[in-house]
């Protein structure tokens, strides 16, 4: 069975590490290849894009794909919705590995917003100073909030990131930018929000465990956080919530 997992997750790896090695299993790992020095799976790996829908057709037919995993991060929209026109178009089945979302618990006060600019627009009313947590590729929306005549002049941005903005990428224009990778540590995160004096935090809601010590922060010092919803799966792509769900879902007969 040739196995391919679309993603550089946490959970895509170890989805490849669960499958390396079985017998009559062969897994390649697709990296979109947009992170400078990512963590790489067991197993074959590619990196970069496909060239669309059709491409990923293509690649999945020419390469004998047998099951196609999305297991792209849960904001990854646009390569999810290419996954499942492509493997409908290959006659490929198709599972998503999604971890699942976080859930508030007894003190946190959060905000829930639609999208990154919804979450910009809420910023003005519940804080001056941002921890922005949502990557490098939504910091315009952010900008854009300042040039459309909200009243944010008064707003600083601490901008966390794997990798430094794009040259050119509009982005907030008071801000510092922190380039760090998770897991992070709650005593990190707490001496983090009290070093920048920060009074609330922008997040998308990944899920996991690797950057939700911000969330328990956060909590502790009853900061306000602005959490993004995930957009939806695409509709009939059956949902494993851990690796282990996935390759026993493969094992199936």
């Amino acid at each position: 069975m040739h196995v391919l997992i679309l993603g550089g997750t946490t959970e895509g790896r170890r989805l490849a590490e669960l499958l390396d090695g079985a017998p009559d299993m062969r897994v390649t790992s697709s990296l979109a290849g947009r992170v400078a020095a990512p963590r790489m799976p067991p197993g074959d790996v590619r990196i970069g894009g496909f060239g669309g829908v059709r491409g990923l057709a293509e690649w999945l037919r020419t390469h004998l794909v047998d099951v196609l995993i999305d297991a792209t991060h849960p904001f990854a929209e646009t390569i999810s919705f290419h996954a499942a026109e492509a493997a409908a178009e290959a006659h490929v089945p198709l599972l998503a590995l999604r971890r699942p979302g976080w859930v508030p618990t007894a003190g946190d006060n959060w905000h829930m917003a639609d999208s990154l600019p919804h979450a910009a627009q809420l910023l003005p009313r519940l804080g001056r100073r941002v921890f922005l947590t949502t990557g490098r590729m939504g910091l315009a929306a952010f900008a854009d909030a300042a040039s459309a005549g909200q009243d944010s002049d008064g707003l600083w941005f601490l901008v966390r990131s794997v990798d430094p903005p794009e040259p050119g990428t509009p982005t907030p224009a008071r801000m510092e930018l922190l380039l760090d990778r998770g897991p992070f540590t709650l005593d990190g995160e707490r001496e983090l929000l009290r070093g920048h004096r920060i009074d609330v935090v922008v997040t998308k809601d990944s899920g996991g465990t690797a950057t939700a010590p911000k969330l328990a922060a956060a909590r502790e010092a009853s900061l306000p956080v602005v959490i993004v919803r995930r957009p939806p799966v695409p509709e009939g792509v059956r949902v494993m919530t851990s690796p282990e769900e996935a390759a026993e879902a493969l094992r199936e007969p």
